[in-house]
């Protein structure tokens, strides 16, 4: 018998050549220990599962996104239709910002990118980039340190969600 999976909790945005052997799997790895589900694509999907299906529905039904911003980040059309649809639904955002100042976030258009999709990143990249965050410093910062700050972050903000959607249950008429 089939079981309809559990839509996962937190979905972990990240440009994989920069952060997904460090702070991505640690944070993966303590979520998970939290027995919180977040997705990460090389932990969650399968052979023959849908790209941009299966990454779709898993923002469209997580309560939270972990954004990590790293040097390249800008650089893929995946991170960047990851970060729209995130903040197209208006998810609660944790950006953590590794090797990279807020600033310092910029698209490229190489006119590999319609006109619609660049405009819809850029806007995603202008409010992630005035979202508070974590900064981090690989050379010089713990990644422990890192890990555990964004996690208890991801948990706090997952019971204030939870709170929130308890109340609106029991009074329907008021709008958090």
């Amino acid at each position: 018998m089939f079981s309809k999976v559990r839509p996962c909790d937190v979905f972990i945005n990240h440009r994989g050549v920069d952060t997904k052997r460090s702070v991505v799997s640690l944070l993966y790895d303590h979520l998970s220990r939290h027995n919180l589900r977040p997705f990460l694509d090389n932990k969650t999907m399968k052979p023959g599962d849908n790209l941009f299906e299966k990454i779709n529905n898993a923002i469209l039904g997580c309560k939270v996104g972990v954004t990590v911003f790293s040097p390249r980040y800008c650089e893929s059309y995946f991170c960047l239709h990851e970060l729209a649809l995130i903040m197209e639904t208006k998810k609660k955002v944790i950006p953590i910002f590794c090797d990279i100042k807020p600033s310092q976030l910029r698209i490229v258009d190489n006119g590999r990118v319609p006109p619609a999709e660049l405009e819809r990143f850029n806007w995603a990249l202008e409010e992630a980039k005035y979202t508070v965050g974590l900064k981090f410093d690989s050379i010089e910062g713990n990644w422990s340190d890192v890990v555990t700050s964004a996690a208890d972050i991801v948990i706090e903000s997952l019971l204030e969600l939870e709170e929130e959607e308890q109340m609106q249950r029991q009074n329907p008429q008021i709008s958090v």
